[in-house]
């Protein structure tokens, strides 16, 4: 029986980052192993959790879960709220990045039904459209945190450490 082909992409030639196993589909988007053995101190110190990202803008939902896997962070992205909610029936993920206009449902609708499946996941909601309407909806229905596109990294790691270290 012939091995499945490992399909290897070169991310930084310089560093030698490798994404491995890269599954590519109409809704979905995987990356798996990411080796962060060149320097790893550019890993984030929550490599063991998982982050579903929902957003229909194809290009930046891949750049942004490449950037979270540079910091260790293994990320899963879907390009609507169905796909999304179909996922988190059959796997937990201990954090949801939602963007709010997605263009099968508003991403209102979306965290509700999150919260319902699976009310201990964090969600933060990501948007270029939000008003000040939009942000307390969702933090009325359970998000975390409701923040601007552009997305400033580094503000949304300092979020996820400070959930992090909240006592339960």
């Amino acid at each position: 029986m012939p091995t499945p082909k490992k399909h290897l992409f070169h991310i930084y030639k310089h560093t030698n980052l490798v994404f491995t196993n890269i599954t590519l589909s109409v809704n979905t988007f995987h990356i798996n192993d990411i080796d962060c053995s060149v320097n790893p101190n550019k890993c984030f110190k929550m490599k063991h959790y998982n982050i579903l990202i929902v957003d229909d803008e194809q290009r930046y939902a891949i750049m942004l879960a490449n950037r979270l896997k540079l910091r260790g962070l293994a990320c899963k992205v879907c390009f609507d709220g169905r796909t999304a909610i179909d996922t988190l029936e059959n796997v937990f993920f201990p954090w949801v990045i939602l963007d709010l206009r997605l263009p099968d449902r508003y991403g209102s609708e979306v965290l509700s039904q999150i919260k319902t499946i699976s009310p201990e996941t964090q969600v933060i909601i990501l948007t270029g459209h939000g008003t000040d309407k939009d942000r307390q909806q969702c933090m009325d229905l359970g998000a975390h945190s409701f923040m601007n596109k552009p997305l400033d990294i580094d503000r949304l790691l300092a979020i996820m450490a400070r959930i992090k270290k909240k006592p339960s």
